[in-house]
């Protein structure tokens, strides 16, 4: 009898123990679904361990089973709510949505000062803010990005670049004897201890939490610099190759036990792409190839675009932003590495884009190619402007003509620049080719057709073909050096699609189609500016004289030119083209134009 009272004295003590710890998880699990955590005043103050706790709490506030709070309806309800808003907060801030990441931020703020139990003490042993001294470049350029962007916004980091002249060139003895551009430590140390003052507790709990944000959901380092307006970003493209997941030193003895700087490191590498020029931010570095990889993918993943894999080693890809996204990886690549191409939409307009002397004469040309309906090329080399321009040009088309779009990755966005518009944008997808969406486009009741990029053979021989019969009039990019090897870029390539078999009729259909090409250049010093405006006159426009009998198809006749910094009137126009160009204007812009011709050739049309 007493052996039987124990068993059961024992099974109701197990029984309680058991009810005991399910009722003390279903109480934790409640407070972490109403985000009313304890603080723990003994948790390890490092970077590494805020990083862990926030990954643990919001996965448990983004998974766990609400059923099993024993919550009324209307708190279950409004849990739900607040879950769910939190899953899409954390899906949509690595897609560059800019909200997103601002909710993201501020649950893992509230976190860090209410769950964990950040304070003016403690917060000081995750970055040490009270002794400047200890700063690292990196934490340094952390606080000074943070103030600029506090005041002036997206444009914070412009703001700093074009305040201490860092955008210049400069002599650095590890890249050789010609001048490159880069930001160093020693830019970034003297521009902060020009700046330094105590920060408050707000502002360090602000850093602190774009730290963890970054190396948690963020991009690493570049996570602020992609938001701010600037040319680009990217990363993994210089530095010594080495397969390793650990942080190297930045300094380390020679033979002679002199400290020397150490090769840079693959991870050591951050290039921004400002005002037409690539620099170096050589105080930034991604702290390991695990972190380079993470961030390579991970940028590239809006809207699903398919994996990155070793069979498939590259993707082209878009942010919700607008951005492009390029990613590469291993064997594709030698390294992994990452392109982010920015297009500043706020200031796509000519006025914006184009300066100088005379860049009034220059506009308006532009402007007419437009309403005169003129097929149109702009040529130039990566980062010369070419898509920000053909953005900017697409304000001077008459607004009742519909407008389609052909582009690789989508980078124009006209529909939100001009959202009244009949616009409509195809891209290239796995299973749909480039030509496959010209084709599709022929049949959209499309006015005017802008191809994004003329890159492939098949896209160039669809492209002329639709501009002799199924528009008005088309504009494309194509990265042709001059004319001339625009001329026969596009003639090659309908002979090796095997839409044309001789070569000089080929070359006559090209010539026949083309009637303008905008060359943009960038020079040395990252100036963006137009090269030359050419005619395309077909030799068999010409009179016999005219022509000098050469055997030459077209003649390539410059209307405009840049020289030292001033456009200048060259060639006049064709009578042809002006004839054709006035037939499509209204007739005010006719007599516009007649003014215009004039006053700048001297030609009454």
């Amino acid at each position: 009898m007493l052996f039987e009272n124990g068993i059961n004295m024992t099974l109701i003590i197990i029984v309680l123990l058991i009810l005991g710890v399910l009722l003390f998880a279903r109480h934790r699990r409640a407070a972490l679904a109403g985000n009313d955590i304890a603080v723990n005043h003994s948790q390890e103050h490092t970077l590494s361990a805020l990083i862990q706790y926030v990954k643990d709490q919001l996965h448990d506030m983004s998974h766990s089973r609400l059923s099993d709070y024993g919550l009324n309806e209307e708190e279950y309800r409004r849990r739900i709510a607040k879950r769910t808003e939190l899953r899409q907060a954390l899906k949509g801030c690595i897609s560059g949505d800019i909200m997103d990441k601002r909710y993201v931020k501020d649950f893992i703020a509230g976190l860090l000062h209410k769950g964990y139990g950040l304070n003016e003490t403690n917060i000081n042993q995750i970055i040490p803010f009270d002794q400047e001294e200890r700063l690292t470049t990196g934490e340094q350029f952390d606080i000074l990005l943070y103030r600029y962007i506090s005041k002036y916004g997206r444009d914070g980091l412009s703001m700093l670049i074009d305040t201490y002249d860092l955008a210049a060139p400069k002599l650095i003895e590890t890249d050789g004897d010609s001048l490159s551009y880069a930001i160093t430590d020693h830019d970034i140390q003297q521009i902060f201890r020009q700046e330094y003052r105590p920060l408050t507790f707000e502002e360090k709990l602000d850093i602190v939490t774009q730290k963890v944000y970054q190396h948690y959901k963020g991009f690493s380092v570049i996570d602020e610099i992609r938001d701010q307006r600037v040319d680009g970003v990217s990363g993994g493209v210089s530095g010594v190759l080495e397969d390793s997941g650990q942080l190297t030193p930045r300094y380390m003895p020679n033979p002679k036990d002199e400290v020397v700087e150490a090769p840079a490191k693959g991870w050591e590498s951050v290039w921004l792409f400002y005002k037409g020029k690539s620099i170096h931010l050589s105080f930034l570095s991604f702290g390991s190839v695990r972190e380079l990889k993470r961030v390579c993918q991970n940028i590239y993943k809006y809207n699903h675009p398919g994996q990155l894999s070793e069979a498939n080693g590259y993707k082209v890809n878009e942010m919700k932003d607008g951005s492009r996204i390029v990613v590469v990886r291993p064997p594709f690549a030698e390294s992994w590495a990452f392109f982010v191409r920015k297009f500043d939409v706020q200031n796509a307009t000519l006025e914006q884009l184009i300066r100088g002397d005379q860049s009034a004469m220059v506009i308006e040309m532009l402007v007419y190619l437009m309403k005169g309906a003129r097929i149109t090329s702009i040529t130039g080399a990566q980062g010369s402007g070419k898509t920000t321009l053909l953005m900017a040009l697409v304000k001077h088309i008459y607004a009742s003509y519909t407008l389609r779009v052909q582009e690789m990755a989508s980078e124009l966005h006209l529909r939100e620049i001009y959202s009244r518009r009949n616009i409509l944008s195809f891209r290239e997808t796995e299973n749909v080719s480039g030509q496959q969406g010209l084709d599709v486009q022929k049949k959209t009741d499309g006015t005017v057709n802008i191809l994004g990029e003329v890159a492939t053979d098949e896209v160039a021989a669809w492209m002329i073909q639709m501009a002799q019969v199924a528009s008005l009039f088309t504009i494309f990019t194509h990265h042709a050096k001059t004319f001339r090897d625009l001329i026969y870029s596009l003639r090659n390539s309908l002979l090796k699609t095997g839409v044309f078999q001789n070569e000089v009729i080929a070359e006559e259909q090209v010539v026949s189609v083309i009637n303008f090409d905008i060359h943009l250049k960038r020079d040395a010093e990252g100036q963006r500016y137009i090269e030359r405006i050419t005619e395309c006159v077909p030799v068999a426009d010409l009179s016999e004289e005219e022509g000098h009998n050469q055997r030459y198809t077209f003649i390539a006749r410059n209307i405009i030119e840049y020289h030292d910094g001033v456009y200048v009137a060259v060639h006049p126009l064709s009578t042809k083209n002006k004839i054709e160009m006035q037939e499509q204007m209204t007739t005010q812009d006719r007599v516009s134009f007649e003014r215009f011709v004039h006053t700048y050739w001297g030609q009454v049309v």
